[in-house]
């Protein structure tokens, strides 16, 4: 049943036009999302709680989304509705377990399926380097479900930077995954000076990721395996945000950014010697 269908008979009907069909789940929080026209009504926001948490006993607190993710940190701001008042929580996904603060840290639980796929990829013996890591997502799926012999992640913002270290414990992947933390730019090649280049590396920083191929190219052996995250109308669009000529192995569409604008990943390899 959709959140619709639950407010039916609860809502007038010109409101309920207004409400999505869904809502966000990350762990036991739900997330909803209402136009610029219900974001100050109380007594609308209460009722669709109300109704989550009647019909949905897992989920343990209700918070609403204001505004998208902004600012160095990529984050978004959510304001409590209803429940208990916590914003922070384990979210599982494919045997892992993620926990975060909706209110500190980057998460995207549409992207499970896409940080499956990826993990799936790793050949066994990897060196694997996550540019932008955030809370480990990428890192310890790759841990849990290939056998890399190492997998670098990196990540800014010192609240995600706690998060992925006791990420890493919670899932037991000490023995692969190791954090560091602070800015690409500075990091990389610190990171290549110590351990060598990568067989692959993910860049899951679609605003801003051809910014920083340069540090791609350093840190990759020959023929390594680029995971290049970028918004766009098309395919086609999404290869030329590269900016440069390269070999394209395939290109996943993973989410609507916005109306006609999508999510998509190209993997690729540089075609010129690294």
């Amino acid at each position: 049943m959709n959140l619709k269908q639950l407010l039916e008979g609860r809502l007038k009907e010109e409101v309920l036009k207004e409400i999505p069909r869904a809502f966000d789940q990350v762990g036991d929080i739900a997330i909803i999302k209402l136009p610029e026209s219900l974001m100050e009504n109380e007594e609308v926001k209460k009722e669709i709680a109300f109704c989550i948490l009647k019909s949905h006993k897992h989920i343990k607190s209700v918070f609403l989304k204001k505004g998208e993710v902004s600012g160095k940190f990529r984050v978004a701001k959510h304001e409590y509705v209803l429940g208990e008042n916590k914003t922070e929580t384990v979210h599982k996904e494919y045997g892992c377990r993620y926990k975060l603060d909706i209110n500190k840290v980057y998460f995207n639980f549409r992207l499970g399926n896409e940080r499956y796929r990826i993990a799936k990829q790793v050949r066994e013996g990897e060196k694997v380097l996550v540019m932008f890591a955030g809370i480990g997502c990428f890192a310890i799926a790759i841990a849990k479900h290939s056998k890399p012999s190492l997998v670098v992640a990196v990540e800014l913002n010192p609240d995600a930077f706690a998060y992925l270290k006791e990420n890493i414990e919670l899932n037991k992947v000490g023995d692969k995954v190791i954090a560091v933390e602070g800015d690409v730019r500075e990091k990389v090649p610190e990171i290549v000076e110590k351990y060598g280049k990568f067989d692959r590396i993910l860049m899951p920083l679609p605003k801003d990721a051809s910014s920083y191929l340069d540090l791609a190219k350093l840190a990759s052996k020959e023929n390594a395996i680029i995971h290049f995250y970028t918004f766009a109308k098309s395919e086609e669009e999404a290869i030329k945000n590269i900016g440069e000529e390269v070999e394209v192995i395939r290109v996943v569409r993973c989410g609507e950014y916005a109306p006609f604008v999508f999510r998509f990943c190209v993997d690729f390899k540089f075609k010129h010697e690294v």
